[in-house]
């Protein structure tokens, strides 16, 4: 192992002034194996369900409630449960960063640097569908496995953004209840399983990701409303990206305050004496440290904002009908949950007219009780050929790019619908008596795009893996159609 993992001289010279006598023990931890882990999806099924059906040998992650381990060779990232959205394979360390967030459902959350998803997934798993959910990547490949991510994992009320942080900060200022910002950084905590990031690791690259860090959160900072928490986390060791930017931001920021928070015994305390100028509070920030627990290295620190929260006054699509402006909306319809309380879709027939074929398309092709219908909260808006929910309290976002702006339901093929995949994602057997619960085998033959055959049935089908369900089939004759996304398909 200690051939193969080679680390950047200068980089043990540091480490070494740091920690002193613990050195020994940290280097020791490159020998090792690392840990791996995997964290249960509680918007598909309850815990103790989730754990009498998993294949595989877990044990329990400390400071992580959906968290587990797995053996690396039981390769759960090749099963058809992972297809299922049943669970994220994400490194264990990195599962602290949005406990210590705390989410809860109603609230208005910002994942600002979000790809590729684990800690945006983790927050909806709190949230369990009511209120915001926004995930932010800056890179535009990294946001669109960002989208498919929130979409395997049948998240409903999140909108997927590709925006720069200071965009961002023009269209909410004070808005949101909750920002994470999981900073881009060296990468340092990754050595041991990432090998770019031993290559790419200079103290030059330390510098610049410190002043990168900064300006993101000044940019944060403007979004987050008074009495909201801000969370920042790193996966790296350097005290100019952890102490010393934490420090300078609460010296620049006297409305902010670093909280002391409950957390996991294995966690460290950060260390004043690594700041140049330590803030008040700098020790109540966290380092996890790869010899003293069962994962990587991380660095979280929790901010409040002074005051207390008031909701801003700013318009949203349901009060506004949307932005005629809105690169969402784009000269297509957009009509509200209710339009007999908007004036704008009283006078556009057009709007009603669509909300009454999605409704009729979602009962009677699908099998959808009305009260599902009913239940869910936000604006129908068409996006392309897409039809979405936007979650309730979006605000109409002019001239932002969007990759996803809520909940597809639907894709107009010239007034002919077809069911969006993200949608079967969100759905189980109790949305729906039009399911078809697969084998083994033919769960494998669906995601490789295959037809399944099945009895009588006509009609969209909703295809399910014990109960988790796996995309949408249409039925006639005999065989279920295949209809997993081309992009998705793969052998399992």
């Amino acid at each position: 192992m200690e051939e193969q993992i080679r680390l950047p001289q200068a980089f043990c010279g540091r480490m070494e002034r740091l920690l002193g006598e613990e050195y020994k023990a940290f280097l020791a931890s490159y020998e090792k194996e690392r840990y791996y882990g995997l964290r249960h999806n509680p918007l598909k099924c309850p815990a103790e369900t989730f754990v009498g059906q998993m294949p595989f040998m877990l044990d329990k992650i400390a400071w992580a409630r959906e968290g587990y381990y797995y053996q690396a060779a039981q390769q759960p990232g090749r099963h058809v449960l992972h297809e299922a959205g049943a669970y994220y394979i994400q490194e264990p360390s990195a599962m602290a960063v949005a406990e210590i967030l705390d989410p809860r459902p109603g609230e208005r959350i910002l994942d600002l640097c979000a790809a590729p998803g684990g800690k945006t997934t983790q927050i909806a798993g709190r949230m369990q569908g009511e209120g915001l959910l926004v995930a932010n990547e800056i890179v535009p490949e990294r946001a669109r496995i960002l989208s498919q991510n929130v979409e395997r994992m049948g998240v409903r009320n999140c909108v997927v953004c590709n925006e720069k942080p200071e965009r961002l900060a023009e269209l909410f200022p004070g808005f949101f209840d909750r920002i994470l910002v999981d900073a881009p950084c060296s990468g340092e905590g990754m050595f041991r399983k990432d090998e770019a990031a031993r290559q790419e690791w200079s103290p030059a690259h330390v510098t610049m990701c410190a002043e990168r860090q900064g300006k993101i959160l000044e940019e944060a900072a403007r979004m987050l409303k008074p009495g909201g928490v801000l969370v920042y986390s790193t996966c790296t060791f350097a005290p100019e990206e952890n102490e010393g930017t934490i420090s300078a931001f609460i010296h620049a920021h006297g409305d902010y305050i670093i909280e002391e928070t409950d957390c996991c015994e294995a966690f460290s305390q950060g260390q004043p004496g690594w700041a140049d100028d330590p803030a008040d509070g700098i020790e109540y920030t966290m380092r996890l440290w790869p010899h003293k627990l069962k994962g990587e290295g991380h660095y979280i620190a929790c901010l409040r904002r002074r005051g207390e929260g008031a909701e801003p006054e700013m318009p949203t699509y349901e009060e506004s009908g949307g932005n005629r402006k809105d690169r969402i909306s784009s000269q297509n319809s957009i009509i509200s949950k209710n339009p007999k309380n908007n004036k704008e879709n009283r006078e556009r027939g057009s709007d009603r007219k669509l909300r009454e074929a999605v409704t009729t398309f979602l009962t009677q092709e699908l099998g959808l009780p009305e009260t599902w219908t009913d239940g869910q909260d936000g604006t129908v808006i068409r996006f392309g050929e897409q039809v979405y929910l936007v979650p309730e309290g979006m605000i109409p976002l002019a001239g932002v790019k969007v990759l996803r702006p809520g909940l597809c339901l639907l894709t107009d093929r010239k007034n002919r619908f077809e069911p969006a995949h993200a949608l079967a994602m969100t759905l189980t057997g109790k949305d729906t008596d039009r399911v078809k619960e697969l084998t083994m085998e033919e769960a494998g033959r669906y995601l490789r795009g295959e037809s399944i055959s099945c009895g009588q049935e006509r009609g969209w089908m909703l295809l399910s893996y014990e109960g988790y369900s796996l995309g949408f089939g249409k039925a006639s004759g005999g065989q279920i159609k295949n209809h997993y996304p081309k992009g998705l398909r793969k052998n399992i």
